[in-house]
Formats: C-alpha cells, sequence, structure tokens
C-alpha cells in the first residue's frame, strides 16, 4: 500500500527534528507519536496514517522531483497535523485517539498545550531544513509562507467548529466552508508543497492543489461518516460525535432537512446535560431515517469524482497517476 511506501524515512525525520532531550517535554510528544508509553519507555505504536506526508512525497515524485529531499517538509506537515491533533483533544475532551489515552488524559490540559505548541514551532524548524537539501532560500520561504498560510486556515476553520456547539442553525454550506479550512486545505497544501518542492511548473502545481482540496473535502465528508457509523475498535477513538455533541455533516444534515419533529429530537438530545448511548442510538435512527448517510456518502463521491477529473487532464505518466489515484480511493474507502 502506498501509505506504508515513505514510513521510515518520514519517522527518522520526525525523530531527527525532535531529537534526543530526554526531557519530558519531549516525551510527551513522542507519546503522542507512538513512539513511547505513558512511562516514557520505547514503544511501537501506531503513529497514524501519516498521510500528508505522504501526499507530500508522492506529489514530488508524481512531478520527477527527488522526494527524499522533500523530506523535511513532509516531517513539517505531520507535526502541523499533530499540533492541531494534541489541541483538538483537549478542546473535545476526548480520552483516546489511535487507541491510546490522549496527552491531555495523562499529563493535563496546561502541558497538553504546552506540547501542542512544541510541535507547532518545531514545524517551522523542520522547514529550515530545506535549506540543507538543495533548495534555494525563496523557495524554502515560499513553502514556510504556505504552510504557516494553511495553519492560520486551520485555526480558523477550528473556531467556526467551535462556534457551531451552540448553534443549531448552521447550514450545509457553512459546515462546508468549515471543513474546507480546518481539513481540506491541509491536505491540499501538501499536495501543492510537495509539488512546488519538484519543479517549478506553477501550472501542475495549482492543478495539484485543486485536486487535493476536493480530496480533503472528500477525506473529512468520510471521517463524518465514521464519527457515526464506524466502529470504535477501528477508529480509535473513545467517544461517537454523537456523545460530543458535533455538528457533522450527517447532524447538519438531519437539522436541517428532516421534519420539525425529528430536527427536535436530535435538539433535545443535544441539549442534555449528559448524553448516554440510548440517545445516541436514537439520534442515529433519525440521522437514517432521514437518509444523512446516504447523503454524505453521495457528497463524498461527488467530490472525488471531480478530483480525478483533474487528475485525469494531468499531464503524469502512469505510475504517477496510479498512486494518486491509490490514494483517492483510499479516502473515500476507508474505514478507520
Amino acid at each position: 500500500m502506498i501509505f506504508d511506501r515513505y514510513n521510515k524515512e518520514i519517522e527518522r525525520e520526525l525523530k531527527a527534528i525532535i531529537g534526543d532531550n530526554p526531557s519530558l517535554f519531549y516525551q510527551m510528544m513522542r507519546y503522542h507519536l507512538g513512539w513511547v508509553d505513558e512511562n516514557c519507555s520505547p514503544q511501537d505504536a501506531k503513529t497514524g496514517k501519516l498521510l500528508r506526508p505522504t501526499l507530500c512525497l508522492t506529489s514530488c515524485r508524481a512531478v520527477d522531483g527527488d522526494w527524499v529531499n522533500a523530506l523535511p517538509a513532509a516531517a513539517a506537515l505531520e507535526l502541523i497535523h499533530n499540533f492541531s491533533l494534541v489541541h483538538d483533544d483537549i478542546e473535545d475532551q476526548s480520552d483516546f485517539r489511535r487507541h491510546r489515552r490522549t496527552v491531555w488524559n495523562i499529563w493535563g490540559q496546561a502541558q497538553a498545550i504546552n506540547v501542542g505548541d512544541g510541535i507547532y514551532a518545531l514545524s517551522r524548524l523542520a522547514i529550515l531544513r530545506l535549506a540543507n537539501n538543495v533548495f534555494p532560500d525563496n523557495k524554502v520561504l515560499s513553502i514556510m509562507g504556505l504552510l504557516d498560510e494553511a495553519c492560520v486556515k486551520l485555526c480558523e476553520g477550528q473556531y467556526s467548529d467551535m462556534c457551531f456547539e451552540s448553534r443549531y442553525d448552521v447550514s450545509v454550506e457553512e459546515y462546508l466552508q468549515m471543513i474546507e479550512k480546518k481539513t481540506a486545505n491541509l491536505i491540499s497544501y501538501s499536495i501543492k508543497v510537495g509539488a512546488l518542492l519538484g519543479t517549478d511548473d506553477e501550472r501542475i502545481a495549482s492543478d495539484l492543489e485543486h485536486f487535493g482540496l476536493l480530496l480533503g473535502m472528500a477525506f473529512q465528508i468520510r471521517d463524518d461518516v465514521l464519527g457515526i457509523w464506524g466502529t470504535e475498535d477501528k477508529i480509535g477513538k473513545s467517544k461517537s460525535d454523537i456523545l460530543q455533541r458535533k455538528k457533522s455533516l450527517p447532524v447538519v444534515y438531519g437539522l436541517t432537512s428532516s421534519s420539525d419533529e425529528k430536527a427536535e429530537i436530535i435538539r433535545g438530545i443535544y441539549d442534555k446535560e449528559v448524553i448516554g448511548e440510548n440517545d445516541v442510538t436514537t439520534v442515529t435512527d433519525v440521522l437514517d431515517e432521514t437518509g444523512a448517510k446516504d447523503y454524505c456518502l453521495k457528497m463524498t463521491n461527488e467530490y472525488y469524482d471531480k478530483a480525478i477529473g483533474i487528475l485525469d487532464n494531468l499531464q503524469l505518466d502512469r505510475q504517477a497517476q496510479g498512486e494518486l489515484r491509490e490514494i483517492a480511493d483510499f479516502f473515500i474507502k476507508r474505514d478507520f
């Protein structure tokens, strides 16, 4: 599978960036990334799918670039993603991620915030390592600017997502704008950064960026489906999106497209002080009755089809086309 192709090299780059400082500050980073256990003893736990760095390296390779030279950027993208996860776990009060206790759950919210900030700072230092890999200073600064822009958009998206928690009038259009910023842009920029490190052709980099944006939208909507209908043993999270009162796309659709009576059932349960497993079943049943799952899967396929349309028109060799299509297929078929 393509997501296994670069794992060792990406992890090696990440470990070089974090270094070997034995301080608990760095050990907490290593724990989050799956390299040590709660006692800071070496462990080979699942480090995540490494989607964004893999996209970066695959894109670089697709335009005939040397993907090895792009490893610092790939590592930076993974660090950006992970700083957001550490903070997201605090904001969502999530006890588990990747089948392990979250950083805040073990060491407290204050230390987890600090760890997330540290991971973000390291992502910027990682970009500077590109200067050691034959890239000119102006390109390094350009890549850093792109990733800073992606981080700002990510935080804007998270702000909107959190604001939605107190609203029942969130429209599908508002929701899609939010996930474009929070999720799709970083996926899109991962592909664009890889392309820019492999070629000076701005046109193909722009086309790949658009391809990535559409894939990112499909990825998040698929995630929304798994957050309600997925199984905990697969997705590695401790709570259904309904237990967390998330206004994911199925819920937004259920609130805006069902009868007033059905929408009131969802609102009533989301207004409860404590949501139980029976409440989750009730909301899920309402969403099933309104066709929310089918609506989301249909939208996922529409984004996928548009992305493949762009890919088919790119002047890439057959292997590159195949690798990017394999990634796209995974995005809409995954169950974890």
